[in-house]
Formats: C-alpha cells, structure tokens, sequence
C-alpha cells in the first residue's frame, strides 16, 4: 500500500473561491479571446488535474498565480503553489512537490494562516513518508499535532494521525497503526468525511492483508472502493485496486490478482501517476515470475525499475530488483541475477539508515553463499553428463563445497547473532535516554531543563512582573472523609490532571501541588505578551472544568469538591531549589498576596487583585466586578474584583451543558 492518497487532504483545506471572483475584476488573463477570472482558472486547473492531465492543471494553476501575484494576495498565492505541488506529486516529482509546498506554506506565514501551514506541513511529511525517510517524515507530523493542539483543526488532526498510523503499518508495528489509525477514524466519521473513511479503510484492508485476515481485508476494500466510485475519485481508486491485487496474490489467487494489477496499470496511465504505473508493472512482474513466464516478468520489472529510478523511490527500486534477480535466475543468467541481488540489498538497506553499515557486513556473507550456490547447480547439472567414475569425483568436490558453506553459515549466523545484540543495546540505550528527558522536562521547563543539563546547576532569575495563580477545594476535609482514601486520589488526580492539560493550553508553567492546592505561573520562564490574559482564560477553564465535574458527580450521588481561585500580579525570584528530589520554584511577597487572594475568593469564581486588574481593564476579553477593599491575612486591605468572560451566562451554560454530555 502507498499514501499517494493522504496529499488529497490538502485540497479541501483551501478556501472557497467563489468570494474572490467580484475582486478580480480588473484582473484577469485572456484564453481564446475570453476574459478569464483568476479564481476561474485555478478551478479549470483542478478539473485537469481530476482527470490526471497534469500538465495542463500546472498550467492553469501558473496562469492564475500570475494574476495573484500582480494583486499581492498571498493567501492565494500559497493556494496556487500548493496545487501547483499536489500536481507535481501525483507525477511523482517529488523534489518539485516539496519546493513547491515550501513556497506555499512561506505564503501563508505572510498572512498568519495557520491551518494551511498545518495542512503544508502534513504533506511534505507524507512525501517523505513516501520515499521512505520515516524519521524526517514523523518531525513534520509532530509539528502539525503541536501546532494543532491549540489550533484543534479536526481536519488535519485526523489526516496527520492517520499519516502516523500508515509509518507505523510499515515499520509492521501493527498493533500501533491500528490504533493510530482508528484514532483518525473516529474523526473522520464525526467530520462525514467519505474520502477520509475511505483512505482509513483502505490503510487498515492492508494491515488485514498482512495479518493473513483476507476476509476482514476484503470486506473493507469493498467498502472503500463503494464510497470512491461514488465519489469518481480515480486517485484514491488506484490505492485500491493495487491492494485488491496484493490481496488475491497472498491467497494465490493469481489470475485474479494479475486482472487488479492490470486495471491499476491501465487506470496509473490514464492519470499520468508514475508511482502506480511503477508499482503495478513489478507486481505484474511477480506475477508473471510464478507462472514462469519469466520474459515477461523480466520485462515488466525492468520498466518498472526505470520509472521507480525516475522518482527515485528506494522501496519501488528494490521490489523491480527482487523480481529481476528471480528471473534471471530461472533463465539461468546467474551474472545478471547476482547483479539485481546485490542492488536489492543496497535498497533494503537504504531504507534503514541506522542498520545500514552493520547489513552490509552480513550481506557479503550472503552475496558469498548466493555465488557458491549458483556455482554448485551448475557443476552439478554437468556431473549428470559425464560417466561414472566423474560423478563420484563430483561428489566429493561437492561435499568439500557443502561443508565450507556449512561453515560459511555458522560463522555469519554467529556474527548476525553479535550484531543483533549490538543493535538492540543501542536501541535499548537511545529508549532509556529519551525517557529520562521526558521525565526531564516533566519536572522542568524546558529551558530550565536544557540549562541544567549543560552547566549542573541553573541559576536564579528576576522576573520583573508574573502572574501567580492559586487554587484550593472548598471544606476540602469535609468532603474527603465522605470517600475512601482511593476514591480521593482518583479525584484528586482527575482534577489536577485537567489542570495541568488547561495550563499546558494556554502556555502557563505548573509550579507545584501542595495537598489539595495548585500552584501555576504565567510568564515565566520565557514571558510572552499574552500571559496575563492567558493565565484568565486557564483560571476561568479551570472554574468551569469544577462545576460541570460538581454537575455529574451530582448526578450519580458521587462527592465532589467545589474551588476557590486567585491571581496576583507582581516581581518574583524563580529557580531550583535543593540537589534531590529538585524542583523548579518562586519565591516573593507576589506568591504570598496571590495565596491570600485566592483564600478571599469565592466557590466558582476567579478573583484577581487591583494590580492584575489595573493592567486587564482595557482587555476586550473580560468583564469585572469590583468587589470591595477587602481584608486579607498579613496583607492588609486589597481591592478585589472578580472577572467573566465577556460571554452571556445562557451561553455558558450551553457550552458547559455540552461539554458535561461529551464527557458523561
């Protein structure tokens, strides 16, 4: 199975057209004697390229890019190289495909459009998941999921999960690509996005195909060439019918697998797509090696060997390479054979980078093993034409070549077996090392953490104005001796867990929990110029996360905590503290007063103090109440205010009415 299919996501992610045509007006371009608009342009280019006559559809697209240009519209002109790119894909140009997309997503940053540097971003991974460059490929997806995490573009969020599961499926961690796979599934369903679910079925159709699950692989290919030829998609089609194909060939099913990769065959023509044309005429190829039609098969692969060398698809190289060596072999071209033998070792390790100095070394052993084989049928085919006595002077040669290879192999399973167990105490090594980062920065912010890591200490910081935030539960003893211990912990968690994805969200740094209370930080330690309204929004969050877990926990007679919450605003001290069980902390009259103000505060309310007040009142985010001169333990008097969302209460209430359903 390939991805060709997952650049099709890119489409439906750049906008509609239609608004645009009333602007152009005095901008325009000319074809046989016509006044044509741009964005008319950029949709005939879209039809040609539907039809796979893709020159034409780069064409069009160029023309339109042009007139965009002139009206320096860079959203749209980002629009053009993305098509432009999805063009040059579908031909397999992939070095265009990405310079082009590369274009296109610098467009967009002009404009700040995020969802279409997502959707760039998405694509060139799957270029790169195409030619087999996994690591690459997966850097690209993980910027997509960050960048999304705060975006939420169901969309791409679906596309890039389904992109993880298909790497996944080829590095034949199943049991990982399945969950991927289903993960983007699910979004796909809830979005009715047919061509999605089609792609997603066809993906796992080829996990089946690979477990031996034919009649689960089946079903699901009936299902995903229903929605494609109700949708005349003819790209997706050829992802079908070569897994169709791959599925009967397993079964050794061979006519009707040959009649599948034959219409793949027919149907890459007609679309111009040089990845299929490639893959289709190897796996005729292979085909044909089984009926020992193997001048055929030798024929096949070769074109297909030429194509796979066009567009430089490591994996297409060594399929063509291994059907090669298989038909020469049965012609009993050995020089020929062992040639393509060699080439598909070089390509199979290619495609591993990281093994590949240790495969060479056990490749010469096989090439050597190949090569003495080879030699053995041969002499052995001459012994049968002599007489008697040279026979039995044969034999013996033939038992010396036997045990030298007999040694050949203990000594290369001996060295694979030393190698192996090298392999595997790196890949031991590497896991080990990114774990104790992760629990690094778990611990750490990460620049904090990197600090750290190069000097053995960090040094303590001013930080002229944070924001502090501190939450506590309400009658918190109370409420506990009403659980059992293991109720609470899992209450607790639940809780502090939600804070901790609400304050990752809007960027504000967890310092610490102290019993049933919960410490954050905004603007530190790397201030931006919206903390102080984010640590609002998280504290509001926070609130609203209480009372719709108050709601449900109601419903069932469940006990439930209910929260007090408070910020301040002023200069803080922040560094590590300790050389064990370290932990990043502040210090300050600033944390003392934002503890005081959240003990004055009231359930289900975020109460800020007059100083965060007096740098917020001109937000257009917030509403205030003022609450009065109020007396705070040690601090003295302290104006206080409590502050809304500049949102309706009925709206709220909707909202949260929805979110206790989704999560019920």
């Amino acid at each position: 199975m390939k991805i060709s299919s997952l650049i099709l996501c890119f489409i439906a992610f750049i906008g509609c057209y239609s608004s645009y045509l009333f602007s152009q007006k005095s901008i325009n371009n000319s074809i046989h004697g016509f006044q044509i608009p741009a964005d008319s342009l950029i949709k005939i280019g879209e039809k040609h390229q539907e039809k796979g006559d893709l020159a034409k559809s780069i064409e069009f697209f160029e023309k339109g890019l042009v007139i965009y240009e002139a009206s320096k519209d860079y959203k749209k002109i980002g629009d053009c190289y993305s098509y432009i790119a999805i063009s040059h894909y579908y031909n397999a140009d992939y070095p265009n495909a990405i310079s082009n997309f590369e274009i296109s997503r610098k467009n967009y940053e002009r404009v700040g459009y995020t969802k279409g540097i997502s959707s760039i971003n998405n694509n060139i991974g799957g270029i790169y998941n195409h030619i087999g460059n996994y690591v690459k490929s997966l850097e690209y997806y993980q910027n997509v999921l960050k960048n999304e995490k705060r975006t939420g573009n169901k969309d791409i969020i679906a596309a890039t999960t389904q992109n993880i599961g298909v790497i996944y499926t080829k590095l034949e961690d199943y049991e990982k690509a399945i969950e991927y796979l289903y993960k983007a599934n699910e979004i796909f369903y809830l979005l009715k996005d047919e061509k999605g679910i089609a792609q997603n079925l066809t993906s796992l159709a080829h996990i089946s195909i690979k477990q031996k699950k034919y009649d689960e692989a089946q079903n699901k290919l009936e299902k995903s060439l229903k929605i494609i030829t109700k949708k005349k998609d003819d790209q997706l089609k050829l992802d079908v019918l070569l897994n169709l194909g791959l599925l009967y060939h397993k079964q050794s099913f061979l006519k009707k697998s040959l009649e599948y990769y034959k219409d793949c065959l027919l149907l890459s023509k007609k679309m111009d797509n040089r990845q299929y044309l490639s893959e289709s005429k190897i796996a005729i190829g292979k085909i044909y090696n089984q009926f020992n039609e193997n001048k055929s098969a030798i024929n096949y692969c070769k074109s297909g060997l030429n194509i796979a060398n066009e567009i430089n698809s490591l994996s297409l190289k060594k399929d063509a390479c291994d059907c090669l060596y298989e038909g020469y072999k049965c012609v009993g071209n050995t020089k020929l054979a062992l040639n393509y033998f060699e080439k598909s070792k070089l390509f199979k390790d290619s495609l591993n980078i990281n093994e590949t100095s240790n495969k060479m070394m056990s490749m010469e052993f096989q090439n050597k093993q190949l090569l003495d084989s080879l030699a053995f049928v041969n002499k052995q085919h001459a012994v049968q034409l002599k007489h008697t006595q040279e026979i039995h002077e044969r034999e013996k040669q033939r038992n010396y070549i036997l045990g030298t290879l007999g040694l050949i192999v203990l000594l290369a399973g001996g060295l694979y077996n030393r190698l192996n167990f090298v392999r595997k105490s790196k890949k031991a090594l590497q896991f080990e090392k990114e774990r104790s980062e992760k629990l690094l920065l778990n611990i750490l912010p990460e620049e904090i953490a990197e600090e750290l890591k190069e000097k053995g200490s960090v040094n303590a910081r001013d930080f002229n104005l944070v924001a502090i935030l501190f939450t506590d539960f309400k009658s918190f003893t109370q409420t506990a001796e009403l659980m059992t211990p293991q109720e609470l912990v899992e209450e607790i968690n639940i809780c502090f867990k939600a804070f901790d994805l609400i304050s990752e969200k809007y960027n504000i740094e967890k310092i610490k929990t102290i019993g049933d209370a919960y410490m954050a930080a905004g603007g530190i330690p790397i201030p931006d110029d919206k903390f102080l309204e984010n640590i609002v929004l998280a504290g509001l969050e926070m609130q609203e996360f209480m009372l719709i877990r108050k709601y449900k926990n109601d419903l069932i007679n469940k006990p439930a905590f209910e929260m007090r919450l408070g910020i301040h605003s002023g200069p803080i001290v922040a560094g590590i503290v300790g050389i064990r069980k370290f932990q990043y902390d502040v210090w300050g009259d600033t944390v003392n007063t934002a503890s005081r103000i959240e003990s004055n505060g009231t359930v289900g309310k975020v109460n800020i103090s007059e100083s965060l007040y007096q740098l917020l009142k001109n937000s257009d985010l917030f509403d205030f109440e003022y609450r009065g001169n109020i007396h705070a333990k040690g601090k003295g008097n302290i104006n206080m205010y409590y502050v809304e969302k500049k949102s309706s209460k009925k709206e709220i209430f909707k909202e949260n009415e929805l979110f206790a359903k989704n999560n019920s």
